[in-house]
């Protein structure tokens, strides 16, 4: 049960939590370690947000959005999108609602910059995290980056990604 989850932006004071985050074993082919993350938030400063998830005082995740990148990479601008980059909630802690927390949190900060879609890529596959996504509400959009899918959530005032996931 979530109490009380917060972002909170990692700082010298709480790297060595950030990068001591592990998800369980059987997922580290999904999703990128923290300390990755953190070296590309480093060198995308204006498109990067990450920001640890945390339960009172306890890091139970690790989340890295982006904000307004030219997503076809051609140099047209046509395609600007936001969304979550990473997505890493610790293994003991997962199917407690910190993901559907951190996926709220993302898609708020993108309407707060006037935002009405979030843009998310995973691994397909029944190992991958594809459920959780689809439970949420997005909607693969055919595309692939790298070896994941893309998917996208429309972002209406009242969504409430419900209760639990």
């Amino acid at each position: 049960m979530v109490t009380s989850p917060r972002l909170e932006k990692v700082t010298p004071g709480n790297f060595d939590a950030a990068i001591a985050l592990k998800v369980r074993p059987d997922q580290d082919h999904l999703v990128a370690p923290v300390v990755t993350s953190l070296a590309e938030a480093y060198v995308h400063p204006d498109t990067a947000w990450p920001r640890l998830i945390l339960d009172d005082d306890r890091v139970v995740g690790f989340l890295m959005a982006f904000f307004d990148i030219d997503f076809a990479s051609d140099g047209t601008g046509t395609d600007i999108r936001s969304g979550l980059w990473r997505l890493n909630i610790a293994a003991g802690e997962q199917g407690r609602g910190y993901g559907r927390f951190a996926v709220r949190a993302v898609a708020d900060e993108i309407r707060r910059r006037g935002g009405s879609r979030l843009t998310a890529c995973w691994h397909p596959g029944s190992d991958g995290p594809e459920a959780f996504y689809l439970g949420l509400g997005f909607r693969p959009t055919g595309e692939t980056s790298g070896d994941q899918r893309v998917g996208e959530l429309a972002l209406s005032q009242g969504m409430s990604f419900g209760s639990s996931g």
